[in-house]
């Protein structure tokens, strides 16, 4: 199979064809069978078609064989009659496409006195190498820099979700929370925007994967590591590899920036940033949310009973400070807080006093 660069080129003769106005009914069924050969043939041609008229019609490089334009020239080039029923060079090739605004007028361009050629025109054929190898150089610029996916995903209030990005990375979504993608062949940026997210990055030193949260940046090449944010607070635990932590300035100076290898548990806050060094296995009981549980060792009841608060509407309410400090530990799923306070009950001198929006854990 033709390789990337050779179907770009060889879509960018098509289309340059297409335009120098001998287009018979043979050639239009010659390039719907070529469309219909490879997905790859349908990408390249939309993408390269989408750069074409960003470029303000291409064909105007013809126009020193013939003079000025005519102005029907300059009319939409319309597209294939054979329709795209999916197309895999996502959604903002079409959408850049309906954005372009009309190509000039023909009578408002200024065109250069032509020199006399040197030597016999080459004809048409010239000016459509010309137009397909400008057309593959705004093709591949527009793989390197375009968006390739933008999207959101959220969870609802006590359900998680893993989503596939389109890079090869995987995100898993913790309860009640919410992430902008933004990836491209430049670039692969995700915004928290709240809650907390895992992500197993696929590797790949040219691009980095940047998730910003509030004036936090955490940067990775290939690695797993979770972000999550509490207001202006967040955490960062690293599973695997290696990341680093970023910090917008303060006050115009810049602040420090902090690597973190796996069994990092890394605390930023308006103080600045404490990082906590445990055994990856230590690590992992941070991120065991993904598989329903949270894991508590000599917590606090106060801490735990937040940490329950996050993933249910029914909230668990600490009546007095005697129970807050409370010390619990052991692995609870966090679907089931009822079961949790009932073990409360059995095993410390807590009561439990039940509400339909809340329980209230009082000391006893």
């Amino acid at each position: 199979m033709a390789g990337s660069r050779e179907i770009e080129q060889i879509a960018a003769q098509w289309l340059a064809r297409r335009d120098s106005g001998d287009w018979p009914a043979a050639a239009q069924a010659e390039l719907e069978a070529w469309l219909a050969r490879a997905t790859a043939h349908r990408v390249a041609f939309v993408r390269l078609q989408a750069a074409w008229r960003q470029a303000g019609r291409l064909q105007a490089l013809a126009a020193g064989e013939g003079g000025v334009p005519a102005r029907a020239a300059w009319d939409e080039v319309a597209p294939p009659r054979a329709p795209f029923t999916s197309v895999d060079a996502g959604a903002d090739a079409g959408e850049d496409r309906d954005r372009v605004a009309p190509p000039p007028r023909a009578d408002a361009l200024t065109f250069q006195p032509r020199r006399a050629p040197a030597r016999a025109s080459r004809g048409p054929f010239a000016a459509a190498a010309a137009v397909a190898a400008l057309a593959v150089g705004l093709g591949w610029g527009w793989l390197h820099y375009g968006a390739i996916e933008r999207a959101s995903y959220r969870t609802a209030l006590g359900a998680t979700d893993e989503v596939a990005l389109a890079d090869g990375s995987r995100a898993t979504l913790s309860s009640d929370s919410r992430i902008e993608v933004a990836l491209s062949g430049a670039r692969r940026r995700v915004e928290l925007a709240q809650g907390e997210a895992f992500f197993d990055v696929a590797k790949d030193p040219g691009r980095p994967f940047a998730v910003e949260a509030g004036a936090r940046r955490v940067v990775a090449v290939g690695t797993h590591f979770s972000v999550r944010r509490d207001g202006a607070d967040l955490r960062v635990v690293v599973t695997e590899g290696t990341v680093r932590l970023e910090s917008e300035p303060v006050g115009g100076h810049p602040q420090p920036t902090t690597l973190l290898p796996a069994g990092s548990i890394a605390l930023a806050g308006p103080n600045g940033v404490l990082v906590r060094s445990v055994a990856v296995e230590e690590a992992e009981r941070y991120v065991d949310w993904r598989h329903g549980f949270l894991v508590f060792r000599d917590t606090p009841l106060a801490q735990a009973a937040a940490e329950f608060n996050r993933y249910s509407a029914r909230k668990l309410v600490i009546a007095d400070t005697a129970a807050g400090e409370l010390r619990v530990g052991g692995n609870f799923r966090w679907s089931n807080a009822e079961m949790f306070v009932g073990l409360l009950e059995q095993a410390m001198p807590v009561r439990a006093e039940r509400l339909p929006d809340r329980i209230v854990l009082h000391s006893r």
